[in-house]
């Protein structure tokens, strides 16, 4: 890959992933409530749908897409309907999520849902695939062959993503120590439950 064009790619992407985003109040808001170990889990799906867009962007997935956009639709809107559904609970101190008020302890969820939820949220992203579209092609090296020059885009694009979900997630986890183990828990879940929520409807609106 020409190089000139990977030393332009590595501090664009990274200037984007840090931006604050869906994925990234995803993480700030489960590092707060369940920690960064799990939310490791839900940075897995979120890996795995963001190399998924990434691929799909330059092969042309995408365009399939943008014929039937009801299909796209319909997947952000029940991606959108089940991250509202998780901060009405966190809001409420229930569900798997949520820090137990009584004992102030996580729940113990299934680490699937996590990995699911990390997956819908970059799959049904909008902005996500706009940018994939828009950004990825100008990268690449038409002169020389497509396979390993996605694989090193791909490559960087996740270890760019899982850096500044780890610093998002681990500025929750601080924030969580702040507020207090048994101390404001109710708090700590209404903000975790508003800005998940808040994610919900920045996708279904987007």
């Amino acid at each position: 890959m020409n190089t000139a064009l990977l030393g332009m790619f590595i501090p664009t992407f990274f200037f984007v992933s840090i931006t604050p985003g869906m994925c990234m109040t995803l993480a700030l808001t489960l590092g707060m409530t369940i920690g960064y170990k799990r939310t490791l889990w839900m940075m897995i799906g979120e890996l795995v749908g963001v190399a998924v867009v990434s691929v799909s962007a330059v092969v042309g997935i995408a365009a399939v897409m943008l014929t039937y956009p009801w299909l796209f639709t319909v997947l952000k809107t029940i991606g959108a309907c089940y991250l509202f559904y998780l901060g009405v609970q966190m809001w409420l101190s229930r569900g798997k999520l949520a820090i137990n008020v009584n004992e102030a302890e996580q729940h113990q969820g299934s680490n699937w849902e996590l990995v699911a939820q990390g997956f819908i949220t970059a799959i049904a992203n909008p902005k996500g695939w706009a940018f994939m579209i828009s950004l990825l092609p100008p990268f690449i090296d038409q002169s020389a062959s497509l396979t390993p020059q996605l694989m090193l885009l791909v490559s960087i694009i996740l270890l760019s993503e899982f850096v500044c979900m780890t610093l998002y997630a681990t500025g929750g986890k601080g924030l969580k120590r702040a507020l207090g183990k048994t101390q404001n828990v109710r708090l700590m879940n209404r903000i975790s439950g508003s800005l998940m929520m808040a994610v919900g409807v920045w996708l279904f609106l987007s």
